[in-house]
């Protein structure tokens, strides 16, 4: 029997596991940093050391998973393409709803006169014309999204649009109706934007893993985590890259499962940019039935029901205002200095050494710029192209990046695009000062911190009087932080109806605080949480004892919680779906809304069989386009029609069929 790999891509590392061909035991793990731009380096060097520790040879490898964080990453950093919004039959205030304009900070919207009815017919002829025209002006878009009015009820413009669309440009379009068969327009206008924004991003990491792989000689199927841990093949994910948000953390869900006998707890995944919570019970995570949220944004995508905040060991760490001056962490990542000086000893050591000659903290308070391209990207306006050409050698000083204030907006807008990142003190230097971690330059940390502690609070005291002393505070606030957050997923998830109280006030309740301090007065308190807690993550050992104990639970580490995103790649199944809609505009006409698009019977009972069939048959050839060779079938039927004076009346129903198995462990 061969064996399995599983790999993971996360903001700072990429993570890889070589299980048994049962997937019983995991056999080797490794860790590489992810490298940017080109992800490639990072994926070889994680995927070679964890075969060479297997002791197997690459072409014994018959299965391949991938699973990641950077489309969760991108979406709550604010980051991707540019694209373009093609919005065929919507009203303009429809922009307003679902959180899409939002969405699309900025970006173009093309409203073209189209769309259909609840019913599938056509209210208006899709105006071709005015799209092609509209086109013209859209040379700086890396893609589009295409959404038209009840196009799950009949897709026909939103494929004509976007036929033209390839035609014309040769970029990649994302149709709202391939997303998602639920109704509500502007939602899934919302998935099909972000989905296009991320197609460059997920494709380039596909492509880095299979030339790797292929280099190596690995012939075995590369498959891809949903985000509702169900894998999808390679080619599915490349066009649909929406529906590997949670990837990862869904990957790390099933990981827990398998490294855990602990059927009900709460799951906490540490990376370095965000902190992914999700509940498992009896085995198996939740699943969010309102679609998955990620960076304050409801998508359509089924995803586990897992709740992300922007907290990671690569977390920026700031001073709050106020006379006491306290410290927030998030959202924002930046690289640690520890690992910036790994890379570029001279020019961190040489800028923080000055720095510490002098009496106060430098302006620029000792941040460097690292650039994310090898040729100055194109597209740029004038400050952004003078901000670029500073990093033409590799990374530099802050100070030395930007020299004027007008200058900061120009650098902050390549950071959002991707093509740059600040690095600055996180709780990963904190950790490195403590003696928590060894792995990067620990005397950077010690000379960033430093400098840290000289900032002043708003009374204008030092915010504190040592590194030490900072780098304590940091992890004190990582505790902090992570508690909160776990305490607003438990109020989120509970069965009790806290009323209008929100989550996050119940989190930060004076009756919450005082029930964690176990305060004993006239009125005595205690709260913890029910579950136990399961920590994952590279960092979780050295951050997690501390917040199992301020939650009054069990916090469980379990062996390999380092890779269980790469150990949850490779466990799950395969699971297709496809749903669709019957409907009654009149009496005596029901319709079922297929694929291809609708059609019209007279009985109820016909049009469901039709759906029914049609469904199976996209759902059977899904699951084995991804390598299942006998998948089981079940499907969910949701009926609405009643008796109304001894006659039948059929009102609509919806369908979906399901396709589930494991992959055939074989090369392709």
């Amino acid at each position: 029997m061969g064996y399995l790999l599983g790999v993971d891509t996360g903001g700072t590392y990429t993570d890889a596991a070589v299980l048994d061909g049962a997937a019983t035991v995991v056999l080797a793990k490794a860790k590489a940093l992810t490298s940017r731009p080109d992800l490639a380096v990072g994926v070889a060097g994680a995927i070679d050391a964890a075969i060479a520790a297997a002791g197997i040879a690459a072409a014994e490898v018959e299965m391949v998973s991938l699973s990641t964080t950077l489309a969760t990453n991108a979406l709550v950093e604010g980051q991707g393409g540019r694209v373009a919004l093609i919005f065929v039959g919507f009203d303009a205030g429809e922009l307003a709803r679902a959180g899409l304009e939002e969405a699309l900070r900025g970006d173009p919207v093309i409203a073209v006169a189209g769309g259909h009815a609840h019913a599938g017919t056509e209210v208006m002829s899709l105006d071709i014309d005015a799209l092609r025209s509209a086109l013209a002006d859209l040379a700086d878009v890396t893609g589009f999204a295409v959404a038209a009015r009840f196009a799950t009820r009949n897709p026909a413009h939103e494929l004509a649009a976007a036929a033209l669309i390839r035609d014309l440009t040769g970029k990649p379009v994302t149709c709202s109706h391939e997303l998602s068969a639920a109704l509500g327009g502007p939602k899934r206008a919302l998935t099909a934007v972000l989905n296009a924004r991320l197609i460059g991003m997920i494709a380039g990491l596909i492509s880095a893993v299979e030339a790797h792989l292929a280099q190596i000689g690995v012939t075995a199927r590369l498959m891809v985590v949903r985000g509702d841990g169900a894998l999808i093949p390679a080619a599915m994910a490349r066009t649909r890259p929406i529906e590997t948000i949670l990837s990862g953390p869904a990957a790390s869900v099933a990981g827990a499962a398998w490294l855990t006998d602990v059927p009900d707890a709460l799951i906490s995944d540490i990376g370095g940019t965000t902190t992914d919570i999700c509940q498992l019970m009896d085995g198996r995570p939740r699943i969010d039935p309102q679609g998955a949220m990620v960076g304050g944004l409801r998508t359509m995508v089924e995803a586990v029901a897992m709740r992300t905040w922007g907290l990671g060991g690569d977390s920026a760490v700031t001073v709050t205002e106020g006379l006491i001056g306290g410290l927030r962490l998030g959202p924002r990542r930046v690289m640690p200095i520890a690992l910036l000086a790994q890379t570029y000893p001279d020019l961190v050591h040489g800028a923080l050494d000055v720095a510490l000659a002098q009496n106060g903290p430098p302006m620029d308070g000792a941040a460097f710029v690292v650039p994310l391209w090898r040729d100055v990207p194109p597209g740029l306006d004038k400050r952004e192209a003078t901000v670029a050409s500073r990093l033409a050698q590799g990374a530099a000083r802050m100070g030395d990046v930007v020299t004027t204030r007008m200058e900061h907006p120009a650098l902050m807008r390549l950071v959002t695009r991707g093509l740059a990142m600040i690095a600055g003190v996180t709780p990963s230097d904190a950790a490195h000062v403590l003696g928590l971690t060894d792995q990067w330059d620990a005397a950077a940390s010690e000379k960033a911190l430093t400098l840290f502690a000289r900032k002043r609070r708003g009374d204008g005291q030092r915010i504190a009087p040592d590194a030490a002393s900072i780098a304590r505070m940091i992890i004190d606030q990582v505790t902090s932080q992570t508690a909160d957050c776990l305490l607003q997923a438990a109020f989120a998830d509970d069965s009790r109806d806290w009323g209008d109280v929100t989550p996050e006030l119940l989190a930060a309740h004076p009756l919450t605080m005082a029930g964690l301090d176990g305060h004993s007065g006239l009125i005595a308190t205690r709260l913890s949480l029910g579950v136990p807690v399961i920590g994952l993550g590279a960092s979780a050992g050295s951050y997690y004892g501390a917040v199992g104990d301020r939650l009054g639970t069990r916090m469980i580490v379990p062996e390999h919680a380092d890779v269980a995103n790469a150990i949850g790649a490779v466990v799950g199944q395969v699971v297709m779906q496809a749903s669709g809609s019957v409907t009654a505009p009149a009496p005596g006409r029901v319709v079922a809304h297929l694929e291809d698009g609708p059609q019209t019977f007279t009985d109820p009972d016909a049009a469901l069989a039709v759906l029914e069939t049609a469904l199976t048959g996209t759902a059977t050839a899904r699951a084995h386009a991804a390598g299942v060779p006998d998948p089981q079938i079940t499907v969910t039927r949701d009926i609405n029609r009643a008796t109304v004076e001894g006659q039948d009346m059929f009102f609509g129903a919806e369908i979906r069929v399901t396709a589930r198995g494991r992959p055939r462990i074989a090369a392709n």
